[in-house]
């Protein structure tokens, strides 16, 4: 099926074109949160440091990528800023203009105090999006297999008419909605990893039967008030949307265990055209806005989870992670997993973080994952 004229641009790096796809570029890594101290605004007692949403751990991904000679096996596939017709697809026109109003001045909040940008911020933002656009469209006409997108700022937490979570457009959801509003597709799986409930993509498709939100996540981090497991969709979309909480400090086992009992069971009952994979990396273990216990090791098997039940077509789009010494690691495994390749890089942390008391599946977490395993057999197929 074709996805229209506008179609990514693919560059090869050397030699024969590579199956996986990667978009980046400088301008994601110039978007400009300024200083803070963790996700507040400093001042008062607050001394200034570095806002947690810094460009320190997608610069050092995208270097870890580059040293272990992978990049060079990746389709670079080039993002183009999105349209505005394909933001107003999911955003409101206030919203949007009052990012595009604010980014003309000297920046701005895009909506929870929590969510600052600097001059410019509307066009990179307005890239982001259109890096989602392009990592869909490839994987979706076969320019490549599958596609990780490190873009910034993330998207998960972004609503039609505010933004919040560091979150400024819906990158995923712009996305998605592109391929529904130019090609024959009719079911697009989403499944997040964040550690956050990813509350901004649950609420634009929560009454659409033809996109199946999944979202792995810590009970009640953020947003506190959302992502249970009774939110399920509404109207035509009931069945259509999956929470799967687990308790603070779960680790391997027990997302092995939720990817096993709910969201592989989900995703090839619904049977997806295309899976978008809101990639965040604060479910790790060295995280500081995360109490969870995940190691690459983790996400590499999530990773080749996925790709086996769905045949690899898989649309990775960035999020969250904010341990600027670990998520390089946990992403290099994950583009490793999509390229089915080992390079020669070893992940130092890896042998004493599987040792840490908490990576075994406890009754606690498995009481949770029985409870959400029974919502799947409401899903469509």
């Amino acid at each position: 099926m074709a996805v229209g004229s506008d179609r990514a641009t693919r560059v090869t790096r050397s030699g024969e074109p590579g199956r996986t796809g990667w978009v980046s570029h400088e301008r994601y890594l110039w978007h400009d949160t300024g200083s803070g101290a963790g996700f507040l605004e400093a001042g008062g007692w607050l001394e200034p440091l570095a806002h947690v949403e810094s460009v320190a751990t997608k610069r050092r991904f995208q270097n870890l990528v580059e040293i272990s000679g992978l990049r060079r096996k990746l389709t670079e596939i080039l993002p183009r800023p999105a349209t505005r017709e394909q933001l107003l697809a999911v955003h409101t026109a206030q919203y949007v203009a009052r990012i595009e109003e604010l980014s003309a001045g000297r920046g701005g909040d895009a909506g929870d105090g929590t969510t600052p940008f600097g001059r410019g911020g509307f066009e990179i933002a307005q890239l982001a999006a259109g890096g989602a656009v392009s990592a869909v469209e490839a994987v979706f006409s076969g320019e490549v297999d599958n596609v990780y997108a490190l873009v910034r700022p993330p998207g998960h937490h972004g609503l039609a008419d505010r933004g919040m979570g560091f979150c400024v457009f819906n990158n995923a959801a712009i996305a998605i909605r592109h391929l529904q509003r130019t090609t024959a597709i009719d079911r697009i799986a989403v499944v997040d990893w964040d550690v956050h409930h990813g509350n901004g993509t649950q609420e634009i498709f929560y009454e659409d039967p033809r996109v199946l939100v999944i979202s792995v996540h810590q009970d009640r981090c953020y947003p506190p008030d959302s992502g249970l497991i009774e939110e399920r969709g509404s109207g035509a979309g009931v069945g259509a949307n999956v929470n799967v909480p687990l308790p603070p400090g779960s680790g391997h086992e027990a997302y092995l265990e939720a990817f096993g009992r709910v969201v592989i069971p989900a995703l090839r009952r619904f049977d997806p055209q295309l899976v978008v994979v809101s990639s965040g990396f604060d479910a790790s273990v060295y995280d500081p806005l995360g109490r969870m216990l995940l190691h690459s090791d983790s996400y590499r098997l999530l990773t080749g989870m996925l790709l086996e039940a769905t045949g690899g077509r898989l649309a990775l789009i960035h999020e969250g992670g904010y341990s600027e010494f670990y998520v390089p690691f946990c992403g290099l495994a994950v583009v490793e997993a999509l390229t089915g390749t080992r390079t020669g890089v070893e992940d130092p942390f890896l042998e004493d973080v599987k040792t840490l008391p908490g990576q075994q599946l406890t009754s606690a977490q498995q009481e949770a994952i029985d409870a959400v395993a029974a919502v799947v057999a409401g899903i469509r197929g």
